[in-house]
């Protein structure tokens, strides 16, 4: 899919209906499955729609296309929110989608190129997926190539040290088909962000690694297109969007609560989730 060069009410409209889209599938996957992380994938949705059906170029008709943008979710336990992007691409047939986590699965409980039409990079171990879209965005510049290389990052996945060399890397190399989007929802495993190792200020730190930074409402659409746009510079800098957002949004009582980082939702509570994310439409 080509990127638009502008957008509309329109476009935003249809965005947003992907975005809840997006979270509907992934909340089922995870019901079916009994297992996998709603809050962060629930958190992502929107930059997900914004990427996958706005600004990447992607070919619906060949998932290798050799001009395809890249893209890697280092924060790889968000898993069933792409696993839903690709079903809406395409890429993974919609039956599959409640083969999540079971044994032999092409839907496994992160990410695998080798097994999942569309992925480019295998994720999971947290801190590495930026190390690989650096290495990803130098070996296109060396091709001279126009495609982009986007990531997904989450702000408890920071903590981890190699996150900063990879920052560093890219920052001393001017990678700007470079971009990362920090899923900033504030939670991680057991706790706050801010409790275990404070992230702030993270805007500032991007700046003084060398990174053209922006921060924004990870929920809102147009805020989201304007940040891609800007991305579009090529100004020597790689560009990070540090994209505040709620833990699983969209669903009352998921939002905000750190026993939804990683718990699968009863029946009962997928009705209500599922409820309350048709009543949003």
């Amino acid at each position: 899919m080509i990127s638009e060069t502008s957008y509309n009410s329109a476009t935003l409209e249809a965005l947003r209906e992907k975005a809840r889209v997006i979270r509907v599938k992934a909340l089922k996957e995870i019901a079916c499955a009994q297992s996998g992380h709603p809050g962060g994938s629930l958190s992502c949705a929107d930059i997900l729609a914004a990427l996958f059906f706005f600004k990447m170029r992607l070919n619906r008709e060949d998932p290798h296309w050799e001009g395809r943008d890249l893209f890697v979710l280092s924060k790889g336990h968000g898993a069933p929110a792409l696993y839903a992007v690709l079903s809406e691409l395409g890429f993974v047939p919609e039956e599959d989608l409640c083969q999540l986590r079971q044994l032999g699965s092409n839907l496994q409980g992160h990410p695998d190129r080798n097994k999942t039409l569309g992925v480019d990079a295998s994720t999971g171990s947290l801190g590495q997926g930026l190390s690989m879209a650096v290495g990803m965005a130098l070996s296109l510049r060396l091709d001279r190539s126009d495609r982009r290389v986007y990531v997904v990052l989450g702000d408890g996945e920071m903590q981890e040290g190699q996150v900063w060399e990879a920052l560093l890397k890219a920052g001393n190399s001017g990678l700007d088909n470079l971009t990362v989007i920090v899923d900033a929802n504030g939670l991680q495993l057991d706790n706050r962000v801010e409790a275990i190792n404070d992230l702030s200020p993270l805007r500032a730190k991007g700046d003084a690694f060398k990174w053209e930074t922006q921060e924004i409402d990870g929920h809102d659409m147009e805020s989201i297109l304007k940040a891609l746009e800007k991305c579009d510079q090529r100004n020597g800098k790689p560009h990070m969007i540090v994209a505040r957002t709620v833990k699983g949004k969209g669903v009352s009582f998921m939002e905000n609560q750190v026993k939804f980082h990683g718990k699968a939702p009863s029946s009962e509570q997928l009705e209500k989730a599922l409820q309350e994310l048709s009543a949003d439409r």
